[in-house]
């Protein structure tokens, strides 16, 4: 019995000690942007019995974390984020039935698009991987997108956030009108508005109305989450 108790902890041990290095690889794998290796190590994971939200938590949101923090200090740029995003997708991908058969959800569900009049969607698209990379569930509306639309997606989704982005100084103008189109709709006091972009900055977003102004996608992606905490 004793030498069964032995064993039996030692295997334990092992699988746990071999399940961390793993997703301490798949980490690594990410913020190199190797999708392959990435999907294969997820892979791994799950035939080891990891839980798919340790998976998703330890392993592809701990990556995509560091890569954010480095892309806010100017450590990289944007062609790394895109290829590790890439790469976090590709282990989402396989992850995604087992979290939804788990019953896992996101932390939080936001509204995000470019405004009227802009067809920019650069820097919208790194907010959204940055916030997807941080558990959140976001709904991408796309460019040129009116106030009205942001607003009845809002209410359609029950989601706790609108984010609009503009990198145009005759375009930022639009971002009020979501403001104003919250509050006539009766969903202001329910919605936190966030606002980003080139030319935006925190006083045109006091000035506005809006509650929450990001210099940076790493940023906005980590006040967004803050709000559903």
């Amino acid at each position: 019995m004793v030498y069964i108790f032995v064993k039996l902890s030692v295997d334990s041990e092992y699988r746990r000690d071999h399940g961390m290095a793993i997703l301490e690889e798949m980490n690594e794998f990410l913020q190199k942007g190797r999708a392959n290796e990435v999907k294969d190590l997820v892979q791994k994971a799950i035939d080891q019995k990891i839980d798919a939200k340790v998976i998703l938590e330890e392993g592809l949101m701990a990556g995509m974390n560091v890569v954010g923090e480095k892309f806010k200090n100017n450590q990289v740029y944007v062609p790394e984020v895109l290829i590790a995003a890439r790469a976090m997708n590709a282990g989402i991908a396989l992850l995604r039935p087992l979290l939804v058969s788990a019953g896992v959800k996101s932390k939080g569900k936001v509204v995000l698009g470019t405004v009227k009049g802009d067809l920019h969607d650069i820097g919208k698209n790194l907010v959204k991987m940055m916030m997807e990379g941080k558990g959140l569930e976001v709904i991408d509306l796309g460019t040129d997108v009116p106030a009205d639309k942001f607003i009845n997606t809002a209410k359609e989704q029950n989601a706790g956030i609108i984010a609009c982005s503009a990198l145009l100084t005759t375009t930022m103008t639009e971002m009020k009108h979501v403001v104003e189109k919250a509050k006539e709709e009766g969903i202001r006091d329910e919605v936190t508005i966030m606002i980003g972009g080139a030319p935006v900055t925190d006083n045109y977003c006091k000035s506005i109305g809006a509650d929450i102004y990001s210099p940076d996608a790493a940023s906005a992606a980590e006040r967004a989450v803050a709000v559903f905490v």
